[in-house]
């Protein structure tokens, strides 16, 4: 399932960004961008994007934060039929730039960090939206390469049936005597972000991850680590007693979990003593076929009515100033829990961070699992 592998950071997928486009193709140097869609108006857009009638996406599915009900509402009020192939960031990027001499796809949804990355390799067509004032600095770039729709939050999510206490900080779970689920920090992105969490809540933070690695070590000294994937399957079979995932996935796995089994209890708590927060943007294709389609999906994604869907798939809107239907609000996590959530402040030093956790994590906290 695409909800707990989707790579967040750039520094994990770079190398096969590059070796992927450049199979059977010599790297393509920076399009010029066709046309200038932030010196549009909002009307010229949408007219061009009916004549168009369809949008190409990859990384969107319609399973994905509830993206489907955005395109059958695209397709409703504007006659744009959309299709999709799902993927991962990295093979999205991989993609673009392959085919930039004979494009088939419009726009994709990225982590956060690989935004930079596809501006920077030329592979991004720019457009602000009409929202841009209401997006904050950290989740844009400053001509609109890369806007993030909605975020996570890393938090934990507990078998009820299992653990009587669900913690609501890490320092709750080293008080706690039972076991733990991470997945695999080597690959996982979801898993590395538990680690920067975990730092966080103890003084660090992207630039410094020891306490985060000190936490995890001392949970496998406890023989309190377990080592297996963080999958719908075993949080059904309760093989998981208390996991770190991504809220909106947690909060997706557990409504999944208790729409087949009635009498299982799970319960989602976001860490108070210091999380992290990402976001997933989307990059517009610098050779989209049909790219004032793209440019009004992601107007669509940003609008009221877009930023409601997301949240009806259990992610955060990156507006704060829409308002959510209460029956939407009911299914999401009271704010309050996020005072301790922040965003990554230094990505370059996430990247470089990111880079040599796997094997910090194979040396300093796995040699000590028991």
């Amino acid at each position: 399932m695409r909800l707990s592998n989707k790579r967040l950071f750039a520094s994990l997928a770079l190398s096969s960004v590059l070796i992927l486009s450049a199979c059977g193709t010599e790297a393509a140097t920076t399009a010029e961008a066709e046309v200038d869609l932030n010196a549009m108006t909002l009307s010229e857009i949408e007219t061009q994007a009916k004549e168009e009638g369809h949008v190409e996406s990859v990384g969107m599915p319609d399973t994905w934060a509830n993206w489907g009900e955005t395109w059958e509402e695209l397709e409703t009020t504007y006659s744009i039929t959309h299709g999709d192939t799902d993927m991962s960031s990295a093979e999205e990027l991989a993609l673009f730039k392959a085919e930039q001499n004979n494009p088939t796809k419009d726009i994709g949804d990225v982590g956060q960090s690989f935004g930079p990355v596809a501006e920077a390799d030329g592979l991004t067509l720019a457009y602000k939206t009409s929202y841009w004032d209401d997006i904050p600095e950290w989740a844009k770039d400053d001509d609109g390469d890369w806007i993030v729709g909605y975020y996570g939050t890393l938090a934990f999510i507990t078998n009820s049936e299992k653990v009587t206490d669900a913690p609501t900080s890490f320092a709750d779970i080293l008080a706690g005597d039972y076991k733990v689920t991470i997945g695999d920090v080597n690959a996982a992105t979801q898993a590395q972000n538990a680690v920067l969490a975990a730092a966080i809540a103890h003084g660090g933070d992207e630039t410094n991850l020891d306490p985060g690695i000190a936490f995890f070590a001392q949970l496998a000294e406890q023989g309190r680590l377990d080592l297996g994937d963080t999958s719908l399957a075993r949080l059904e079979s309760g093989e998981i007693e208390v996991g770190l995932f991504w809220d909106f996935n947690a909060l997706n796995y557990a409504n999944q979990v208790a729409a087949t089994n009635p009498n299982a209890s799970f319960e989602v708590t976001i860490p108070q003593d210091g999380t992290i927060q990402s976001g997933y943007a989307t990059v517009i294709n610098a050779t989209a076929p049909n790219p004032h389609a793209a440019a009004l999906a992601r107007e669509y994604i940003l609008s009221d009515e877009g930023q409601i869907n997301l949240a009806k798939g259990y992610a955060r809107p990156i507006r704060d100033n829409v308002e959510l239907p209460q029956e939407v609000q009911d299914i999401l996590l009271p704010e309050e829990q996020y005072v301790g959530a922040q965003p990554v402040s230094d990505y370059d030093a996430w990247e470089e961070a990111a880079a040599s956790l796997g094997q910090r994590w194979q040396e300093e906290v796995l040699t000590k699992v028991k």
